[in-house]
């Protein structure tokens, strides 16, 4: 499935992570949205479940190794070029993720990681749909914890 201008919609997953009062944030290192920060993830891959997913995108991105996915939100993404026509649609389920172990650090196609406190959040130049998630879902994340 190209996810440039495609024929459909491509489906994603997000992994967010949160800690005292912090959510793990990672530096787009690739289009759409690059340098823009968001929460992990990527694809969902064939044959693979969202849950699969999420787990595996969480590792890959953050070093830490991720479980219990529950779902937070859905949310979709499209980008139009200078013709209007779609450029990028995605549609992302996130789910919060209890964190068990591992190394956090930026990897795969993340530049960067950080561990960002929810005052903060809106101050980083946010990727459109996570701005949207986090203004929809800040609540349920302050009373949310995924690490330990």
């Amino acid at each position: 499935m190209k996810r440039l201008y495609p024929d459909q919609p491509v489906v994603g997953v997000g992994a967010v992570i949160v800690k005292e009062g912090t959510v793990v944030l990672i530096k787009r290192g690739n289009e759409p949205s690059k340098g823009k920060w968001t929460i992990p993830g990527g694809l969902v891959e064939l044959a693979e479940s969202p849950e699969q997913a999420v787990i595996r995108e969480g590792k890959e991105e953050t070093g830490l190794h991720v479980e219990n996915p529950v779902l937070i939100d859905v949310v979709s993404n499209v980008d139009l070029d200078e013709q209007s026509k779609v450029k990028y649609h995605y549609v992302i389920v996130d789910y919060l993720v209890h964190v068990t172990g591992g190394i956090a650090q930026a990897s795969s196609d993340a530049m960067e990681m950080r561990w960002v406190p929810f005052d903060e959040v809106e101050g980083y130049d946010l990727t459109a749909s996570f701005r949207l998630f986090f203004r929809h879902n800040r609540e349920k994340l302050e009373k949310a914890s995924s690490y330990g």
